[in-house]
């Protein structure tokens, strides 16, 4: 059964409104500052937990002692 051309037409457009639709949230996801940011806050939370920030801050002084001690010998 073939279909008269204005329907075609409107569903090629429909189509082109859902591709544009498709492509302006994949521009939208893909946005390297969205990337930065979300790595940023992943990162601050993580460091926040008392598990990881508290042996962080062990190692720094260790390591600054560390320093200090052979620069004094």
């Amino acid at each position: 059964m073939a279909r008269d051309p204005e329907t075609i037409e409107r569903d090629i457009e429909k189509a082109r409104e859902a591709l544009a639709a498709t492509l302006d949230e994949l521009g939208t996801k893909a946005n390297p500052k969205r990337f930065a940011d979300s790595a940023k806050t992943s990162l601050r939370a993580r460091f926040e937990d008392p598990k990881v920030k508290y042996p962080l801050i062990g190692a720094g002084v260790l390591i600054g002692v560390l320093l200090v001690r052979k620069l004094f010998r």
